[in-house]
């Protein structure tokens, strides 16, 4: 399967500044956040990607195809939702996003057909004549996520798609991205600040940090490798369940409510849980591993320093 983006030592400097440096990593999931505080190049990084910035040193691979010598070939392939508008604001949008289309290699007569499925699509459909211009903030967006599926991309990138929605119109947002995700006709690049949204609908993320990655993993594997952490929700008398499981090698703290959190010793496994607890028919009504959110991830991420770490 061919990676959604390799970067190869890539390297980006605008002015004398150093924007983006020794990028190395490869990411192939189906949707893929990119993060990272204000000024870390996160915007530089999509530049570079479709072929806006030429890299100082190093390249990159968009769906397998370079950066350097395969820009055009790229954006082909690729729609766009930038963070800041861009919109003629005179035109209905169904006029815009059919201009969009025709730009991206449709010809006319389907490049109208392809903007009312689209503009339908994102639930503009009844408001697809009206100027771009008198949309609310909340409708700008959609057509932004309009023009840039409108040509069937095989990659999308969503620059903050919900910045500044209220929260009817950031769930509308986050459900078509998960539709979007969830139909495997395409991949899609997330570049947001709330880590929540990114959460939801990522299975991989890159953050990066003062040009630099400093974290690079699939979500789900990651956290997979924290489930030694339990909590459990018991009903009944516990009869010394929680000392039988520290006599294992168990760390158990009992909190009310039947409740208890424990770090498995080593070479303490879920069975060996549900053994002493039948031992005791004491039921187990929950049991659920403790996992790092992607705030927890981040935040350690934010406190390295030194070279760029990738998993």
């Amino acid at each position: 399967m061919t990676p959604v983006i390799q970067l190869e030592n890539l390297s980006v400097r605008l002015g004398n500044r150093d924007i983006l440096r020794g990028l190395t990593g490869t990411l192939s999931g189906r949707t893929i956040g990119l993060l990272g505080p204000n000024g870390a190049g996160k915007s530089t990084m999509i530049n570079t990607l479709l072929g806006f910035y030429p890299p100082i040193s190093g390249t990159a691979k968009v769906l397998g195809l370079d950066i350097r010598t395969q820009a055009k070939e790229i954006r082909r392939l690729v729609g766009y939702m930038p963070e800041n508008d861009t919109f003629i604001g005179s035109m209905s949008a169904v006029s815009f996003v059919r201009m969009m289309a025709e730009l991206s290699g449709l010809p006319g007569e389907a490049a109208l057909e392809r903007a009312h499925e689209a503009l339908f699509y994102v639930g503009l459909g009844e408001a697809r004549y009206r100027q771009v211009g008198t949309y609310s903030l909340g409708m700008k967006q959609l057509a932004k996520l309009a023009q840039a599926i409108v040509h069937g991309p095989k990659l999308v990138i969503l620059d903050e798609p919900t910045n500044g929605l209220d929260p009817p119109a950031r769930q509308r947002m986050l459900k078509l991205i998960k539709e979007m995700r969830d139909s495997n006709q395409m991949n899609l690049i997330l570049c947001s600040h709330l880590l929540k949204d990114v959460e939801d609908t990522c299975e991989e993320v890159m953050i990066l940090k003062q040009g630099q990655m400093v974290y690079s993993a699939n979500l789900e594997d990651e956290r997979k490798l924290n489930r030694r952490f339990l909590e459990l929700e018991t009903y009944g008398v516990q009869n010394g369940f929680v000392e039988a499981a520290e006599a294992l090698g168990c760390e158990c703290a009992a909190l009310t409510g039947g409740r208890v959190k424990m770090v498995l010793g080593t070479g303490v496994e879920i069975r060996d849980i549900y053994k002493l607890a039948a031992e005791r028919n004491l039921q187990l009504r929950r049991l659920s591993y403790r996992r790092d959110t992607l705030e927890d991830i981040f935040l350690k991420a934010m406190e390295f320093k030194g070279a760029p770490q990738a998993k």
